[in-house]
C-alpha cells in the first residue's frame, strides 16, 4: 500500500557502498585512454551539462557525483580497483551530450551518467546501450526515460512524471483541500509538459476541478497574455499548477504575484534551484514544490553523515538537493558493480534490477526491463516562503497515472 505524507526519520543505511573510487572530473575535450574496466582503475563517464539552461540540475548532481568518488576512493575502490570519473561539458546541446559519451566510451568508460532530462541525457543513454554499457540519468523525470525506449541497459534515478505530478495533485487535493486549479504549461521540452499532463490526470482523478489549461514558451520572458486570461477568469482557483524551470519560472511567478494573484502556486523539482528562491525573497509565499530530496541534518542519520562529508569538503551546505542525485547515481553504480562482481553492462544492468536502494533521494525499485525500468519512489514535497525553502514531508500518491 503506498504510504501517505509523512515527516523524514531516517534514509536507511547511508549508501557509500562497500567499494570506492577516486575521482577526478575533466570538464574539458580529452579523456584519458586506459581501458575502464581492466588495469588499475574503473573508468565512469558523465556527459553533465555545466552551462545552458540545464547546468542548474546536472552541475549541482556533478559536484555529488565528485564526492561519492572521493569518498568511496577512501574505501578501497570498486572491485579492488580505483575509479575516475571524467565529465566532459554537454553545453546544453543534446549532440554535444551524445558526442560526449561516444567519446568517453571510446577511452575505456564502463558506465554513463547522463543529463537530468530526457531531452537533453536520452542521447547519451543510447550511446551507451549501443555500447553495451549501463547508462544512468541523475535525475530525468519523464517515463520517456524507459527501458522500453532508451535500451534494457539504461535508467533513471527519478521517480518518473507520473509520480511527480501525481504527489502534487494528490497533496494540493488531498492535504491541502484546494479543488480547483488553473494549468500553465512551458512547452520547450518533455519534461513540462509531461509533468502537466500527468498532474491534470491526477487532479481530476483525485476529485478536482481544472479551470484551464495554458500555455508558454521558455525565453519570451513575457507573460502579460497569460495573465490577462487569469485575470478574466469569473472566480479565481485555489491553485495554479505552473511547470517551468528557470530563468522564466522567476519572471511567471513574479508577474503573477505582482498582479495581486495570492493563491498557491506549485511545480515540480526545477523549483529545487537556489537562483529561483532568491527571485522570491520578496514575494515567494505560498509557493510549493515537489523534488528529490531534502538535504538538512534533521533528515536523518545518513543524510547527516552526508552532510558532514560535504560540510568538511565545501565549508557550506549544499544550495540544493540536486547534489544528493549525483551522490545517489555514482553509489548506485558501485553498488550494482560489487553485486555482479563485474563491469560488464548485462551484470551490472541485471544488479540494478535486482537491488532495492536505501538512498538519500528515497528508497528506490526498479521493474525489470520488460516494464521499462519504471522507478518506484517517493517524493519530497518543498514549500518556499520569502525566500527559505521548509521541508514538508515525504509523498508516494495512492493514484499514478499510466505513462
Amino acid at each position: 500500500m503506498r504510504s501517505p505524507l509523512r515527516v523524514f526519520a531516517a534514509l536507511g543505511t547511508l549508501a557509500i557502498v562497500l567499494a570506492a573510487c577516486g575521482a577526478n572530473v575533466i570538464p574539458g575535450d580529452s579523456v584519458p585512454a586506459s581501458p575502464g574496466g581492466s588495469g588499475d582503475k574503473i573508468i565512469i563517464g558523465a556527459s553533465l551539462t555545466l552551462t545552458g539552461i540545464q547546468a542548474p540540475f546536472d552541475e549541482p548532481g556533478l559536484r555529488g557525483a565528485q564526492l561519492a568518488v572521493d569518498e568511496l576512493n577512501k574505501k578501497g575502490g570498486i572491485l579492488g580497483k580505483q575509479v575516475e570519473l571524467v565529465n566532459l561539458d554537454g553545453k546544453s546541446d543534446p549532440v554535444i551530450v551524445g558526442n560526449n559519451a561516444i567519446q568517453l566510451i571510446e577511452n575505456g568508460a564502463v558506465a554513463i551518467i547522463a543529463p537530468c532530462d530526457f531531452d537533453f541525457g536520452s542521447p547519451a543513454s543510447r550511446e551507451a546501450q549501443k555500447a553495451g554499457l549501463v547508462g544512468i540519468s541523475t535525475c530525468a523525470s519523464s517515463p520517456l526515460y524507459n527501458s522500453t525506449n532508451l535500451g534494457d541497459k539504461q535508467f533513471t534515478l527519478s521517480m518518473w512524471n507520473t509520480t511527480m505530478g501525481s504527489s502534487a495533485a494528490e497533496f494540493s487535493f488531498k492535504e491541502k483541500g484546494w479543488k480547483t486549479a488553473y494549468v500553465v504549461t512551458d512547452t520547450f521540452i518533455d519534461y513540462t509538459t509531461s509533468l502537466s499532463r500527468y498532474f491534470i490526470d491526477s487532479f481530476k482523478n483525485a476529485g478536482g476541478t481544472v479551470f484551464a489549461e495554458d500555455t508558454y514558451t521558455q525565453g519570451a520572458q513575457d507573460f502579460s497574455a497569460q495573465l490577462q486570461r487569469i485575470q478574466a477568469l469569473p472566480a479565481q482557483p485555489d491553485v495554479f499548477f505552473v511547470s517551468s524551470y528557470q530563468p522564466d519560472l522567476g519572471t511567471i511567478i513574479r508577474t503573477m504575484r505582482s498582479a495581486g494573484i495570492t493563491a498557491p502556486i506549485f511545480g515540480g523539482d526545477s523549483y529545487d534551484d537556489p537562483q529561483l528562491v532568491e527571485t522570491l525573497a520578496d514575494l515567494g509565499t505560498e509557493v510549493y514544490f515537489i523534488t528529490h530530496s531534502w538535504a538538512a541534518p534533521d533528515a536523518g542519520p545518513a543524510m547527516k553523515a552526508f552532510l558532514d562529508v560535504w560540510q568538511a569538503k565545501h565549508g557550506a551546505a549544499p544550495d540544493t538537493a540536486f547534489v544528493v542525485t549525483g551522490w545517489d547515481t555514482v553509489n548506485i553504480l558501485a553498488q550494482a558493480m560489487e553485486k555482479a562482481q563485474s563491469t560488464d553492462g548485462a551484470a551490472v544492468a541485471k544488479a540494478m534490477e535486482d537491488l532495492t536502494f536505501d538512498l538519500l533521494t528515497g528508497k528506490l525499485d526498479w521493474s525489470d526491463a520488460a516494464s521499462g525500468h519504471e522507478p518506484n519512489k517517493e517524493t519530497v514535497v518543498v514549500q518556499i516562503t520569502q525566500g527559505s525553502t521548509k521541508f514538508l514531508g515525504w509523498y508516494l500518491p495512492e493514484y499514478l497515472p499510466k505513462p
